[in-house]
């Protein structure tokens, strides 16, 4: 039996293959290769350097993965950065390359907010609150196919990640000026009705990706979502392989990676981001769905195409 079904009697697999066969044919695999926690010291396996990066995107492109999202590293220390020349590297890196995989970079960073424990209205170490505009000026110089929006703060850690509406705005404008298609974060269902009013009043584009990330609440979130709207799931560390199997069985699409989760199993280590993408992939198609392409994603999601070297086509 194949990795993902254990636990799984032949006669449930076969029920789980036929809702999924009658859910979406073609679903579209994220892989979030690095992301943006301080995990470097601990887990060799995530790549920080921006050839790494860029090698991991590409990897996990060719396990099945349509989708990178990028976040970037500072290549001395593994700590996270928000550098435009990182950004670069890594994106010339892989549209170099010839890979079709379609680039996701975040916009995340610049909210983190730690604070003081003694002084009031002080930030603590650890904060590195950015204005709008230095969120998203690498978004306006790299122009991706995608890029994140976070809809909403939370807590995150020892801190909080601080998103205003104000300043999700702002961020959504700069994504517009760029062209790219925003891909909404979804943590409740206060973000998600913070993102249909943006929705309704324009602020955000209608075609929106919308990436929820969380378990129990996913079934009330769908019904909430706009009709014909194109969504994903993703669950964090031992979450990561049944979220993959519930968004897929409620018709979304699914997002695996070493930024989420750094285990194939139980005390076994990831050894990179193909592993966790060669994994979903076998439980995606376990129920009876298939991982569409990079260029079958980006005509599900509307994207202009990318030239294989050099940038993006006219």
């Amino acid at each position: 039996m194949r990795a993902g079904a254990r636990g799984l009697g032949r006669c449930s697999v076969q029920v789980l293959r036929v809702i999924g066969e009658s859910v979406k044919s073609k679903v579209i695999l994220t892989c979030a290769v690095t992301g943006g926690d301080d995990t470097v010291p601990k887990f060799a396996s995530v790549p920080f350097k921006p050839k790494q990066i860029a090698e991991e995107a590409i990897s996990a492109c060719k396990a099945g993965a349509a989708i990178a999202h990028i976040h970037v590293r500072d290549p001395e220390t593994g700590k996270p950065s928000m550098k435009l020349e990182l950004y670069r590297e890594v994106v010339d890196r892989i549209r170099d390359s010839g890979s079709p995989v379609i680039i996701n970079l975040t916009t995340g960073p610049g909210a983190r907010f730690i604070p003081s424990n003694t002084e009031a209205n002080t930030v603590g170490t650890g904060s590195n609150l950015r204005t709008p505009e230095e969120r998203v000026e690498h978004i306006l110089a790299l122009k991706p196919e995608i890029c994140s929006l976070d809809m909403g703060s939370l807590n995150f850690g020892k801190g909080a990640l601080i998103n205003v509406p104000s300043h999700i705005e702002a961020i959504a404008a700069g994504i517009r000026r760029a062209g790219v298609l925003p891909e909404l974060e979804i943590f409740d269902l206060g973000h998600l009705a913070l993102s249909l009013d943006m929705i309704q009043r324009g602020v955000v584009d209608q075609g929106a990706l919308f990436q929820i990330v969380l378990g129990e609440s996913l079934t009330a979130m769908k019904s909430l979502l706009p009709k014909d709207a194109q969504w994903a799931a993703f669950g964090i560390g031992r979450a990561e392989f049944p979220m993959v199997a519930q968004a897929f069985l409620l018709g979304g699409h699914v997002r695996v990676g070493l930024e989420d989760n750094l285990y194939l199993e139980k005390g076994v280590l990831a050894p990179d981001n193909a592993a966790l993408v060669t994994k979903a992939r076998s439980l995606v198609e376990l129920l009876g769905g298939t991982l569409a392409t990079p260029d079958e994603a980006r005509e599900m999601l509307g994207l202009r195409q990318v030239a294989r070297a050099g940038g993006l086509a006219e």
